[in-house]
């Protein structure tokens, strides 16, 4: 009995100890999430997004991050078609689209596939990315630019940044009017740093300090002005170059810069990613293959206009599937490599596939 007695006290003391630390918790638990008076939790909604610079550029071989691009093959051959190849998406559906595509691609229509047709399709479908890229930067523009002038100063902007961020609107804009110390915190303070300078890159010759729709268009996407592609190339070679020479070796293009992935050290010993990073920056970007890539090389590169890498893109993306070592892509071939154009698999790929097309 006494065992018991002690047993139960015991489990009753233990009770009360978990009470006391639940209602302390909770009692503490306004004072971690209060914020202050200038700021909120981030958003990461949709306005954010629509004026804030992509990190992902569609139709770009490369990432501003100095990542390459791993959609870029499925991006420049569906175009605007990218999301109807999602993983939810029908097989058979898929499918048949895919025929549909290939029948386009085929123009003259001899069912194949030629290295010039399809350099012509890639040309065709980077030009979507690009009017994709235009039609929204028309309602991020007017995000911006509330008085409807067609001009946008970088105060403008940045008060429509922060406001994005969570910070208060009003607020914000009064303490910038006043040039009062906004208070922010290191990491906003840098990535506004960095807005800045590519806001004046932007800011075209008359330079005045303003942007107007068009300009604003190279801000958000450097690919849409030659001085902008500019811009970027020098960002990604001043993140990748160690000894400051304005150039990258393979061994400087294969590490990454500190911080740009949550796990640096998984990340440098990644071995299929350094083999897929050497292979492209021996193969493709270093044009002239004596070990160092140029800022003009890089910027080549990165040009998703360019026609001479829209045609290498073409041989290539043909040498992945032409199994008969024919020079072109025929209609079975693209089936059975769906993956590699699409992102998605197709379950019984040659099923009926004369018939279909």
């Amino acid at each position: 009995m006494a065992v018991w007695r002690n047993l139960r006290s015991r489990n009753l003391l233990a009770l009360c100890v978990c009470v006391y630390v639940l209602l302390h918790a909770i009692n503490a638990r306004p004072a971690n999430m209060s914020a202050s008076k200038d700021k909120v939790p981030v958003s990461k909604d949709k306005d954010e997004n629509e004026i804030l610079p992509p990190d992902h550029l569609n139709g770009l071989k490369m990432e501003r991050d100095g990542h390459l691009n791993k959609d870029f093959h499925q991006e420049v051959f569906l175009g605007k078609d990218m999301e109807e190849f999602d993983e939810d998406s029908e097989p058979r559906r898929n499918r048949k689209k895919l025929i549909e595509i290939f029948t386009k691609v085929d123009a003259n229509k001899d069912r194949s596939v030629s290295a010039k047709e399809m350099q012509h399709w890639i040309m065709e479908k980077t030009k979507e990315h690009f009017q994709e890229a235009q039609t929204e930067n028309k309602n991020s523009f007017r995000a911006v630019d509330p008085d409807g002038d067609g001009r946008v100063t970088w105060d403008e902007y940045r008060v429509k940044f922060l406001a994005s961020k969570g910070f208060n609107e009003k607020e914000m804009a009064e303490k910038i009017k006043k040039n009062e110390d906004l208070k922010l915190d290191e990491e906003t303070q840098e990535v506004l740093e960095s807005l800045k300078d590519r806001w004046f890159q932007a800011d075209n010759n008359p330079t005045d300090q303003l942007l107007n729709e068009q300009e604003f268009l190279s801000f958000l996407h450097p690919e849409h002005s030659r001085g902008m592609l500019q811009y970027m190339v020098k960002e990604i070679v001043r993140d990748l170059d160690q000894d400051g020479d304005k150039k990258l070796t393979v061994s400087e293009f294969i590490s990454l810069p500190f911080g740009t992935v949550e796990n640096q050290h998984a990340q440098d010993v990644d071995d299929d990613w350094v083999k897929e990073r050497k292979k492209e920056f021996e193969d493709v970007i270093d044009a002239n293959h004596d070990g160092i890539v140029t800022m003009a090389e890089l910027e080549e590169y990165m040009d998703p206009m360019n026609e001479h890498n829209a045609l290498n893109e073409a041989k290539q993306m043909i040498a992945v599937a032409d199994e008969n070592q024919n020079s072109h892509l025929e209609l079975e071939e693209i089936l059975r490599y769906s993956e590699y154009f699409t992102g998605s698999k197709l379950m019984d790929y040659a099923r009926n596939v004369h018939e279909e097309f």
